[in-house]
């Protein structure tokens, strides 16, 4: 194994790296600005995204996503302040990230979730939407959407 669809399935998160300013769409509700940082940690082989709302009803989180070194796949872990524990199947590629959970894990699968976001062209815009599926349902429904401006 020399590590390529690894090394090429890192230097995709680049684009991701830096820090953003994130703009919350919640339906009926006044959100404020939040914050997310994404950084590379343990000699570049996860990235970190750190999310901050200061909104009662959005927890702050945590995720790391990981690469499968011999197929490049990504996995986002995610944790936040309410003790939840999820791991998505993620993707970036052409534009579009996509995170996807659709079957139990750490918590039970009462729904299932996916958010698609799509890159700008410069790279210091992302728009996105997270939908969810309830259980025994064939449609998704728009749960809220994100904009996440680059601020550094």
């Amino acid at each position: 194994m020399d590590g390529a669809p690894r090394d090429e399935a890192l230097e995709r998160l680049d684009v991701l790296v830096g820090e953003w300013a994130v703009e919350v769409d919640f339906p009926g509700l006044a959100a404020p600005a939040a914050r997310s940082v994404f950084e590379w940690t343990l000699d570049g082989r996860f990235l970190v995204q750190r999310t901050e709302v200061p909104l009662a009803e959005a927890p702050d989180s945590m995720a790391i996503v990981a690469v499968d070194p011999e197929t490049g796949r990504y996995t986002q872990h995610y944790f936040d302040a309410r003790g939840v524990v999820r791991v998505y199947a993620m993707t970036l590629a052409d534009g579009v990230w996509r995170l996807l959970r659709e079957t139990p894990d750490f918590s039970p699968l009462a729904f299932r979730q996916r958010f698609t976001g799509y890159v700008s062209d410069d790279g210091n815009t992302i728009r996105g939407t997270w939908e969810m599926s309830n259980e025994g349902s064939t449609g998704w429904e728009r749960d809220f959407a994100l904009t996440y401006r680059r601020s550094r």
